[in-house]
C-alpha cells in the first residue's frame, strides 16, 4: 500500500503494519469520512474539507446547541445559552482517513464586517456519529465568514518507526466564503 504524495507513508514492511492492517486503517478511515460528509453537507447548514499537510480538516457549521458536561463526577445539560452557532472541526489523517484524537485544535471567525473572533480553543466532543473539536459561539451577525482553523502537532506517541513518524508540524486551514445563519436549538433531556 503506498502514500499519495504529501501524506504520511503508509508502508506494510514496517515492524508493525501489514498490508491487512493498513487496509483496515484505510476501511476506518472511509467509514468516518462518510460519517464527516453526511455531517457537513446534509446535517449542519455549511462545511466543507481542505487537505493540508498530512492532516484533512473539515468543519460543519449549524444552531447552537445543548450538551452533556462531567462536573463533579455527574454529567449536567448544558443548554447554548446566548450562544447561536455550533463550530464543528474534524481532523483526520490524510493517509488513512481516521480522525486524530488528542489535537489541540483552535478556530477563528472573521465576520463579514471584519471582525475577528478568537482564536478559541475547540474541545473533543463525542457525538453518536461522529467525533469532532467544537464549541458554541455568539456570532456579531449572519453572512459569509472566514473561518481558520490552527491545528498543533500532538503529544501522543505513535507506534511504528516508519508509519509513526507524522503529525510533527503545526498546520493552519483557511476556509473563505462560509455562510453563517445564527440560530439555537435548546433541547430539554429526559430526567
Amino acid at each position: 500500500m503506498t502514500s499519495a504524495p504529501g501524506t504520511p507513508p503508509m508502508d506494510p514492511t514496517s515492524s508493525e503494519a501489514t498490508d491487512r492492517q493498513l487496509e483496515l486503517a484505510v476501511a476506518q478511515g472511509q467509514a468516518y469520512r462518510r460519517a464527516l460528509e453526511h455531517m457537513a453537507q446534509e446535517v449542519a447548514d455549511t462545511g466543507g474539507m481542505q487537505q493540508v499537510g498530512e492532516y484533512l480538516v473539515g468543519y460543519a457549521i449549524e444552531e447552537a446547541e445543548g450538551m452533556y458536561q462531567l462536573t463533579d463526577g455527574e454529567l449536567v445539560w448544558h443548554n447554548p445559552g446566548d450562544t447561536n452557532a455550533h463550530v464543528e472541526v474534524a481532523v483526520c489523517d490524510a493517509a488513512d482517513g481516521r480522525f486524530i484524537p488528542g489535537l489541540e485544535v483552535s478556530a477563528t471567525l472573521v465576520s463579514p464586517s471584519g471582525q475577528e473572533l478568537g482564536p478559541f480553543p475547540q474541545e473533543l466532543v463525542w457525538h453518536p456519529m461522529l467525533y469532532h473539536y467544537a464549541r458554541n459561539w455568539s456570532l456579531p451577525e449572519d453572512g459569509e465568514y472566514t473561518l481558520r482553523v490552527h491545528v498543533e502537532p500532538p503529544t501522543f506517541m505513535r507506534h511504528d518507526e516508519i508509519n509513526g513518524r507524522r503529525f510533527t508540524a503545526p498546520v493552519d486551514v483557511e476556509f473563505t466564503g462560509v455562510p453563517i445563519h445564527r440560530g439555537a436549538e435548546p433541547v430539554q433531556p429526559p430526567s
